[in-house]
């Protein structure tokens, strides 16, 4: 909250979807307000204008990051089934990997999917929603999803992640793994 950007929306700040628009007056459709009056009846009082329509379709960032596969293949369904949402669209993202080429040779890790971009903090305002996902590394992320959060502070700073819902999966290799922990 603080700063005038928790629940209640700002009245200093327009919706990213709204800045830069036309105005909302020309957006959208003209509504009577009417007063009712036990003792008159209804009054005519005033035209404004409503809300300003919704954007063509709200970005939801899926950001993940997946060594053998696994929070990938998750990350890929979790896309599909925001995409069957009507006015919503999805986009895969994977965080940098840390780790040299040798070591997740050595590690039998498979090649990354090269289609899949990789994400910078600078890319994050971008979505109207995000959702973060990763494997459980003792209990905990691994680093490499720790690093890209280290790398936020900017955006946390200025607040241009404000009013944007955030969510999460992780994934462990046997039950009760870790899960609980790592979220």
């Amino acid at each position: 909250m603080g700063k005038g950007e928790g629940c209640f929306p700002s009245t200093s700040r327009k919706h990213p979807a709204v800045e830069g628009s036309a105005p909302a007056e020309a957006n959208a459709a003209e509504v009577e307000v009417v007063k009712a009056d036990a003792a008159t009846g209804p009054e005519s009082v005033s035209n404004f204008s409503t809300f300003p329509p919704f954007p063509a379709k709200i970005k939801i960032f899926i950001v993940f990051y997946s060594m053998y596969g696994h929070v990938e293949a998750m990350a890929k369904k979790i896309k599909e089934g925001v995409e069957n949402v009507e006015g919503v669209e999805g986009y895969l993202f994977r965080v940098a990997e840390t780790l040299p080429a040798d070591v997740l040779q050595k590690m039998h890790a498979p090649p990354k999917d090269e289609s899949i971009p990789i994400i910078s903090a600078s890319d994050l305002p971008g979505a109207d929603a995000i959702l973060f996902g990763f494997p459980t590394r003792y209990g905990t992320m691994p680093a490499q999803m720790k690093a890209f959060f280290d790398s936020t502070d900017e955006i946390w700073e200025s607040q241009q992640l404000t009013g944007k819902p955030g969510g999460f999966f992780v994934s462990t290799g046997t039950q009760g793994g870790g899960q609980e922990t790592t979220a």
